[in-house]
């Protein structure tokens, strides 16, 4: 991944990219996101979650459905926030915006970091773009980008459920970034 294919596949400037080719290069690599199907709906689906690198953390209002990330909600309950304050410092984070305790702990187990201790880490490109990279391959997603199934995956991210009836938020911004990426990656 060049910083140029970077640019253009998430419509971005140079200098913006430029930080984020090598990182995402290694986490492609290392996840087996390896063909350009893969790579450009991973791409796309990182640059909607993060508005193209400029929120690596969830923007917080509080709005209600962040006040529910706290105890003793049952959504925190269900995100594994034990103890007030969770709910901010664990808020979405990285390309994908995972969220919650229970979700910093095991990623950061399964990519040897510390980000329950440490979530603010998840800021890092090297960090952030393995983070995702191991979502998606836990959740499959490069099958449902071989099979063209790009609704699928847009439904894995936003509500944890590929088959999920609804539609997720912010399906245009998705499909035009995957218009962008597959243009930029060459597939047809």
């Amino acid at each position: 991944m060049t910083p140029q294919i970077l640019s253009d596949a998430l419509q971005i400037p140079l200098s913006h990219a430029t930080p984020w080719a090598d990182p995402l290069s290694a986490a492609m690599a290392l996840y087996a996101i390896d063909s350009p199907v893969r790579q450009a709906a991973f791409l796309a689906e990182c640059g909607h979650e993060c508005g193209r690198f400029q929120w690596l953390r969830e923007i917080w209002g509080p709005t209600p459905a962040q006040r529910a990330y706290e105890p003793p909600a049952a959504k925190a309950a269900e995100l594994g926030n034990t103890q007030a304050g969770d709910g901010f410092r664990y808020r979405g984070g990285g390309l994908l915006q995972i969220t919650g305790r229970y979700n910093f702990r095991v990623m950061g187990q399964k990519i040897g970091i510390d980000l329950e201790g440490d979530p603010d880490q998840i800021v890092q490109p090297s960090v952030a773009a393995e983070v995702s990279a191991q979502f998606w391959a836990d959740n499959a997603l490069s099958a449902l980008a071989d099979a063209g199934d790009f609704l699928a995956i847009s439904r894995a991210i936003n509500f944890g459920n590929p088959r999920s009836a609804a539609t997720p938020n912010g399906m245009p911004d998705r499909l035009a970034l995957w218009d962008s990426c597959k243009k930029a990656l060459g597939v047809a």
